[in-house]
């Protein structure tokens, strides 16, 4: 019997120590998806930039052999931010009056995937977060079937609206939970 490496965690509070493995990390975890202009690696590293740099970016990968194997990013949004305004319906005030953290992304590679990977990188990026009250994601529903969406629901988050965020992008179920 094999015995598989275990995870580490590494978290950066800024984008140049691991933009690289993001990128190489996401290609393949979206590689199905790659062709798609909104899942290209081009396109996911302009969102990268521009999230990393972002208020309280924050990064958390999980590397399996010194190989990263899954990674979770966030920022802090607040009241009036375009991830809001985005939103539809308008949230209540209750989840915007406040500062939140907004996950914009969570991939693990295939191998690991169903390993508890996704869930450590989550915890490990709120617990970077734990002056906030509120976590909002954006998912496809259709991603794994529904399973990613029924997944986010086993973690406490619920459905708050829709968005859309740019013209490549399929419209996106707007989730939310508290943060702890």
């Amino acid at each position: 019997m094999t015995t598989a490496p275990a995870i580490e965690l590494r978290t950066a509070t800024t984008l140049d120590p691991v933009h690289g493995d993001l990128l190489d990390v996401y290609a393949e975890v979206r590689a199905p998806l790659l062709h798609l202009p909104n899942y290209a690696v081009h396109a996911f590293g302009e969102r990268l930039d521009r999230h990393g740099a972002g208020p309280e970016f924050t990064a958390v990968l999980a590397y399996a052999g010194g190989q990263p194997v899954g990674y979770a990013y966030s920022n802090t949004i607040r009241h009036g931010d375009r991830y809001w305004q985005r939103t539809a319906p308008e949230p209540p005030e209750k989840y915007t009056q406040h500062p939140a953290v907004a996950l914009k992304e969570l991939g693990v590679v295939e191998a690991w995937r169903k390993t508890g990977t996704a869930r450590l990188l989550h915890d490990a990026l709120l617990a970077a977060h734990d002056d906030k009250p509120f976590v909002t994601l954006m998912v496809n529903k259709a991603a794994g079937d529904g399973a990613v969406h029924r997944l986010y629901e086993s973690w406490g988050y619920s459905d708050l609206g829709q968005s859309q965020p740019s013209p490549a992008s399929p419209v996106l179920t707007v989730m939310i939970r508290p943060a702890h």
